[in-house]
Protein backbone atom coordinates (compact mmCIF):
# COMPACT_ATOMS: atom_id res chain seq x y z
CA UNK A 1 0.00 0.00 0.00
CA UNK A 2 1.08 3.32 -1.12
CA UNK A 3 1.00 6.74 1.13
CA UNK A 4 -1.37 7.90 -1.83
CA UNK A 5 -3.31 4.79 -0.76
CA UNK A 6 -3.42 5.86 2.74
CA UNK A 7 -5.00 8.96 2.19
CA UNK A 8 -7.93 7.55 -0.52
CA UNK A 9 -8.96 4.73 1.60
CA UNK A 10 -12.55 4.64 -0.29
CA UNK A 11 -11.34 4.83 -3.22
CA UNK A 12 -8.85 2.64 -5.31
CA UNK A 13 -8.18 2.03 -9.10
CA UNK A 14 -7.94 -1.73 -8.26
CA UNK A 15 -9.70 -4.05 -5.79
CA UNK A 16 -13.30 -5.19 -5.02
CA UNK A 17 -16.16 -2.71 -5.32
CA UNK A 18 -18.56 -1.42 -8.00
CA UNK A 19 -16.11 0.25 -11.17
CA UNK A 20 -17.27 4.13 -11.45
CA UNK A 21 -15.73 6.79 -13.99
CA UNK A 22 -15.05 9.99 -12.70
CA UNK A 23 -15.17 13.55 -13.88
CA UNK A 24 -15.31 17.42 -12.86
CA UNK A 25 -17.74 19.75 -13.56
CA UNK A 26 -17.16 23.80 -11.67
CA UNK A 27 -14.23 22.01 -10.06
CA UNK A 28 -15.94 19.14 -8.43
CA UNK A 29 -15.06 15.57 -8.52
CA UNK A 30 -18.35 13.35 -9.24
CA UNK A 31 -18.70 9.44 -10.80
CA UNK A 32 -20.92 7.32 -12.09
CA UNK A 33 -20.99 3.95 -12.44
CA UNK A 34 -18.99 2.45 -15.23
CA UNK A 35 -21.59 -0.13 -16.11
CA UNK A 36 -24.30 2.88 -16.96
CA UNK A 37 -21.49 4.33 -19.56
CA UNK A 38 -21.94 3.49 -23.24
CA UNK A 39 -18.74 5.37 -24.38
CA UNK A 40 -17.09 8.36 -23.68
CA UNK A 41 -16.60 10.92 -26.87
CA UNK A 42 -15.41 14.44 -27.66
CA UNK A 43 -18.08 17.12 -28.01
CA UNK A 44 -18.74 17.63 -31.52
CA UNK A 45 -21.27 19.75 -33.36
CA UNK A 46 -24.04 20.22 -30.35
CA UNK A 47 -27.08 22.27 -31.90
CA UNK A 48 -29.19 24.23 -29.39
CA UNK A 49 -32.60 23.34 -29.69
CA UNK A 50 -35.00 26.20 -29.27
CA UNK A 51 -37.25 25.98 -26.63
CA UNK A 52 -35.45 23.22 -25.15
CA UNK A 53 -34.90 23.34 -20.78
CA UNK A 54 -31.68 25.54 -19.45
CA UNK A 55 -29.69 22.06 -18.56
CA UNK A 56 -30.23 20.75 -22.30
CA UNK A 57 -27.09 21.62 -24.39
CA UNK A 58 -28.71 20.26 -27.61
CA UNK A 59 -28.58 17.28 -29.78
CA UNK A 60 -25.71 15.57 -31.37
CA UNK A 61 -25.30 13.21 -34.07
CA UNK A 62 -23.78 10.13 -32.70
CA UNK A 63 -23.28 7.54 -35.01
CA UNK A 64 -26.35 8.38 -37.40
CA UNK A 65 -28.67 8.93 -33.91
CA UNK A 66 -29.65 12.16 -32.50
CA UNK A 67 -28.16 12.26 -28.85
CA UNK A 68 -29.72 14.80 -26.51
CA UNK A 69 -27.15 16.24 -24.90
CA UNK A 70 -27.03 17.86 -21.03
CA UNK A 71 -24.86 20.36 -19.78
CA UNK A 72 -23.48 18.63 -16.63
CA UNK A 73 -22.95 22.29 -14.48
CA UNK A 74 -27.04 23.13 -15.00
CA UNK A 75 -28.23 19.57 -14.51
CA UNK A 76 -26.34 19.62 -11.12
CA UNK A 77 -27.22 23.61 -10.57
CA UNK A 78 -23.43 24.18 -9.98
CA UNK A 79 -22.78 28.02 -10.21
CA UNK A 80 -19.97 29.97 -10.58
CA UNK A 81 -16.68 30.17 -13.09
CA UNK A 82 -13.85 27.75 -13.30
CA UNK A 83 -11.80 27.59 -15.99
CA UNK A 84 -10.87 24.60 -17.49
CA UNK A 85 -9.12 22.89 -20.58
CA UNK A 86 -12.04 23.02 -23.80
CA UNK A 87 -9.37 20.01 -24.72
CA UNK A 88 -10.34 17.88 -22.06
CA UNK A 89 -14.26 18.72 -22.16
CA UNK A 90 -16.14 15.17 -23.17
CA UNK A 91 -19.58 13.72 -23.45
CA UNK A 92 -20.56 10.58 -21.49
CA UNK A 93 -22.99 8.97 -22.84
CA UNK A 94 -25.31 7.06 -20.55
CA UNK A 95 -27.38 4.13 -21.00
CA UNK A 96 -30.78 4.95 -18.85
CA UNK A 97 -33.43 2.44 -19.29
CA UNK A 98 -32.49 1.78 -23.06
CA UNK A 99 -31.99 5.81 -24.05
CA UNK A 100 -28.97 7.37 -24.64
CA UNK A 101 -28.29 10.79 -22.70
CA UNK A 102 -25.02 12.83 -22.95
CA UNK A 103 -23.71 14.66 -20.29
CA UNK A 104 -20.99 17.61 -21.09
CA UNK A 105 -18.31 16.98 -18.24
CA UNK A 106 -15.22 19.15 -17.72
CA UNK A 107 -12.47 16.31 -17.79
CA UNK A 108 -12.57 12.89 -17.46
CA UNK A 109 -10.95 11.23 -14.33
CA UNK A 110 -9.66 7.80 -13.84
CA UNK A 111 -11.86 4.15 -13.02
CA UNK A 112 -12.06 3.62 -9.66
CA UNK A 113 -13.25 0.99 -7.23
CA UNK A 114 -16.02 1.85 -4.93
CA UNK A 115 -16.84 -0.33 -1.94
CA UNK A 116 -19.94 0.07 -1.20
CA UNK A 117 -19.88 0.44 2.59
CA UNK A 118 -17.22 3.44 2.29
CA UNK A 119 -20.11 5.52 0.74
CA UNK A 120 -21.70 8.34 3.04
CA UNK A 121 -25.24 10.16 2.76
CA UNK A 122 -25.43 13.13 0.55
CA UNK A 123 -24.52 16.84 2.08
CA UNK A 124 -27.59 17.98 4.27
CA UNK A 125 -30.41 19.44 2.11
CA UNK A 126 -29.95 17.28 -0.83
CA UNK A 127 -32.19 14.67 0.16
CA UNK A 128 -35.28 16.76 0.12
CA UNK A 129 -34.53 17.61 -3.54
CA UNK A 130 -36.96 15.29 -5.50
CA UNK A 131 -34.96 14.84 -8.66
CA UNK A 132 -31.08 15.34 -7.14
CA UNK A 133 -28.92 13.12 -8.85
CA UNK A 134 -26.38 12.92 -5.98
CA UNK A 135 -26.99 9.97 -3.92
CA UNK A 136 -23.88 9.56 -1.87
CA UNK A 137 -20.58 10.65 -1.16
CA UNK A 138 -16.99 9.02 -0.62
CA UNK A 139 -13.88 10.44 0.57
CA UNK A 140 -11.22 11.49 -2.11
CA UNK A 141 -7.24 12.66 -1.42
CA UNK A 142 -8.88 16.52 -1.90
CA UNK A 143 -12.47 15.98 -0.11
CA UNK A 144 -14.76 14.21 -1.31
CA UNK A 145 -16.50 12.62 -4.97
CA UNK A 146 -20.27 12.70 -5.31
CA UNK A 147 -21.37 9.65 -6.56
CA UNK A 148 -24.44 9.99 -9.11
CA UNK A 149 -27.58 7.75 -9.89
CA UNK A 150 -27.73 7.79 -13.71
CA UNK A 151 -31.12 6.93 -14.22
CA UNK A 152 -32.25 10.08 -11.76
CA UNK A 153 -29.68 12.65 -13.62
CA UNK A 154 -31.61 11.71 -16.92
CA UNK A 155 -34.93 11.70 -15.78
CA UNK A 156 -37.03 13.51 -18.17
CA UNK A 157 -39.49 15.20 -16.07
CA UNK A 158 -36.12 16.60 -13.99
CA UNK A 159 -34.77 17.95 -17.17
CA UNK A 160 -37.54 19.89 -17.78
CA UNK A 161 -38.10 21.12 -14.64
CA UNK A 162 -41.99 20.20 -14.32
CA UNK A 163 -41.04 19.22 -10.76
CA UNK A 164 -40.93 21.65 -8.06
CA UNK A 165 -37.90 21.44 -5.52
CA UNK A 166 -36.18 19.53 -8.51
CA UNK A 167 -32.24 19.92 -7.95
CA UNK A 168 -31.75 23.51 -5.86
CA UNK A 169 -32.22 25.27 -8.55
CA UNK A 170 -32.45 25.10 -12.78
CA UNK A 171 -32.22 21.41 -13.88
Amino acid sequence: MTEHDAQQPSLSSAGDGESWIGFTLAGQNYAAPVARVQEVIRPQDIAPVPGAPPAMRGLMNLRGRLLPVLDGRMRLALRGGVSFDDAAVRVLVFDSDGEKTGLLVEAVGELVQIDESAVGQPPAGRATRVHDPVRGVVRNATGFTALLDVTRLCDPVAITGDSLNDAGGPP
